[in-house]
């Protein structure tokens, strides 16, 4: 069993940055493919960004350029680092870990709230 807390969402103006945070419990986290998915009001969840046990990343074309994900397996830890924010990425980010490939299952966590408003 693995539990996810996300932290650091909050309200940013437009242009602003924000760092995301998910603190993994358990032992295994290694060896997780972890993401970071979002979702809008209205709007289905959406990938942003995932970063394989290996650490090679994937981001979704709307956060190239702009996001960054990285993980620290010794703090059991992803990260998602977030600049040059634009309104449309207003959204509850949520952190998962997937552990299909090494036939685990896959973990949510309960997500956390970016605003970017002026």
């Amino acid at each position: 069993q693995v539990q996810l807390v996300e932290s650091g969402g909050g309200l940013v103006q437009p242009g602003g940055s924000l760092r995301l945070s998910c603190a993994a419990s358990g032992s295994t986290f290694s060896v997780y493919t972890m993401g970071w998915y979002r979702q809008a009001p209205g709007k289905q969840r959406e990938l942003v960004a995932t970063i394989t046990s290996g650490s090679s990343t994937n981001y979704a074309d709307s956060v190239k350029g702009r996001f960054t994900i990285s993980r620290d397996n010794a703090k059991n830890t992803v990260y998602l680092q977030m600049d040059s924010l634009k309104p449309e990425d207003t959204a509850v980010y949520y952190c998962k870990a997937d552990g299909v490939v090494v036939g685990l299952p896959e973990y949510w966590g309960q997500g956390t709230q970016v605003t970017v408003s002026s």
